[in-house]
Parts: structure tokens; C-alpha cells; sequence
């Protein structure tokens, strides 16, 4: 099992999660974080510390979301760690809760 960051995160890059990942599996890319799976040890701390409620458990992502569990896994490979929070994106209260972001995702 895993967790995942889903589609709100896009255009928005909240980064409390970071500080608190034990195993620093968080991966940053230009818009967006992704969990690396093979690095997350479930232990859930993350959720509760997304500003765009993004991150859920494998197990507890919603159904139009499980395109994500994909979308972490593959760009978890190329993404360089983040282990320390940073300021969100410029915009992100702006996009934050915006449906339909997949289309803005920057890889």
C-alpha cells in the first residue's frame, strides 16, 4: 500500500506534507508532488497536513482519481526528492479546488 497525491494538488504545490514524510518519499515537479510508492510507509501523516486535501491512502482514493496511482508511480522516477517545505505556487489559493487541473500538469 501507498498513499497518492490526486489532482488537486496540480497548480497549487502545498508543501506541508514534506516536512512531516519520515522516509522523504515526496517527488516535485513544476506544478505538482507525487509519492514515490516504493519509498511511502503508509504511515498517513502527510493526509491530514495537505492544505487541498489531495493525498490519500491507495486504498481511499476517490474513482475519478485512480489515474493517479499511475501518474505517482511514473513521475516518482524522474522527479527529484523535496525534503523540506517551500512556498506553494503564486496562484495556489487561486486553483485550489479547481476540478478538471490534469490538463494543467506540468511534467
Amino acid at each position: 500500500m501507498t498513499h497518492v497525491v490526486t489532482e488537486n494538488c496540480i497548480k497549487c504545490k502545498f508543501t506541508d506534507c514534506v516536512d512531516v514524510c519520515p522516509v522523504d518519499c515526496f517527488r516535485e515537479g513544476p506544478n505538482f508532488l507525487v509519492i514515490d510508492p516504493d519509498e511511502c510507509i503508509d504511515c498517513a501523516v502527510c493526509i491530514p497536513e495537505c492544505p487541498a486535501n489531495a493525498i490519500f491512502a491507495e486504498e481511499d482514493v476517490p474513482a475519478d482519481q485512480v489515474k493517479f496511482l499511475e501518474i505517482n508511480a511514473e513521475l516518482s522516477r524522474d522527479w527529484p526528492a523535496i525534503t523540506r517545505t517551500k512556498k506553494p505556487l503564486d496562484d495556489a489559493d487561486e486553483w485550489n479546488n479547481v476540478p478538471g487541473k490534469l490538463e494543467h500538469l506540468e511534467k
